[in-house]
């Protein structure tokens, strides 16, 4: 009777985070809740005059991804954004375009044939946003359609459930491979904050995710409040800042949801220049997730133009 032969084994490629080595990877530095809520306090004081209040409004509006990702997107409302993140005030040259528009994959190919010819980049959410909760190989596919259709970044949200229960291992590969799936398209990462519950689970997400490749880190999808604050923001940008100082590396940042005035919009910006300095102050580096704030702005610097308010209904809602 021949005796069988041994199965062979194939080799099991290891995890991105496996190979790069859990315990150097997950360690974060515990956040000084107290500390943090000052800062962002004492930041949001700063105000801003004239001149500056002016060139910080249009840098503002240069760092908008105008959003819409609404079960009752149609393709008009996607056209109509996309003019006004061209244009964001007709007849004022002055004014600078939108950074991007954020839309559904299903969206991408009318919102990048609206923008051709200008700088407006078309990002689209992907990986089962907003819940993250399918299967893997379908939230990569879901980042691979996206891509094909035109996408020039992707807006991944993190599994919530791995993060919070510990399995940061999970975490990390999902973006690892994510990024991959990404090919020449740019990564933003959503934490969603405002499901993670303290600055130190915040932080250890934001390390995650940089660790894994993502090029921006983005505080929420704008479904779960809260979304953006001031003293989670700083708990990333400080994050962002550790990175850079450790390895010469920039990585970028999105508040998103509940950025709704233009007086809220410079205190963040106060907060990037006074966190990470004058380089982070660019469209390449720093964004807002914005569908309700390009309007106050507008108000804003006509209010600086004319001495006088105009009626929110003098602008477009879309």
């Amino acid at each position: 009777m021949q005796s069988k032969s041994p199965a062979v084994v194939e080799p099991v490629e290891p995890s991105p985070a496996r190979r790069i080595g859990l315990f150097s990877l997950f360690s974060s530095p515990t956040v000084d809740a107290v500390a943090l809520e000052e800062r962002a306090a004492n930041l949001a004081k700063r105000s801003l005059k004239k001149e500056a209040k002016v060139a910080g409004l249009k840098l503002a509006i240069s760092m908008m991804d105008l959003t819409t990702l609404e079960g009752k997107d149609t393709v008009g409302k996607v056209e109509q954004l996309c003019r006004k993140a061209r244009r964001p005030m007709e007849g004022d040259g002055t004014i600078p375009s939108c950074a991007a528009i954020c839309v559904y994959p299903n969206f991408v190919t009318t919102a990048k044939k609206a923008l051709e010819g200008s700088t407006v980049k078309v990002a689209s959410v992907a990986t089962a946003f907003p819940s993250g909760l399918s299967p893997l190989p379908i939230k990569l596919e879901d980042v691979r359609r996206a891509v094909e259709f035109g996408a020039d970044e992707i807006d991944m949200v993190i599994d919530r459930g791995a993060m919070l229960s510990g399995d940061y291992a999970k975490v990390f590969d999902e973006i690892a491979r994510t990024k991959e799936a990404c090919g020449p398209a740019h990564l933003k990462v959503i934490l969603e904050t405002g499901e993670l519950g303290t600055y130190d689970v915040v932080r250890r997400a934001s390390d995650i995710a940089i660790a894994a490749g993502g090029d921006f880190i983005k505080t929420s999808t704008g479904k779960v409040q809260p979304a953006a604050t001031l003293p989670v923001t700083l708990a990333m940008l400080e994050a962002i800042r550790d990175h850079w100082y450790a390895t010469g590396v920039r990585i970028g940042m999105k508040p998103a949801g509940g950025v709704r005035t233009a007086k809220q919009s410079l205190q963040y910006l106060v907060m990037v220049k006074e966190t990470l300095g004058d380089a982070w102050l660019t469209p390449d580096l720093f964004r807002f997730g914005a569908s309700a704030l390009l309007n106050d702005v507008l108000m804003q610097l006509e209010k600086e133009r004319t001495g006088f308010y105009q009626a929110s209904a003098d602008f477009s809602k879309e």
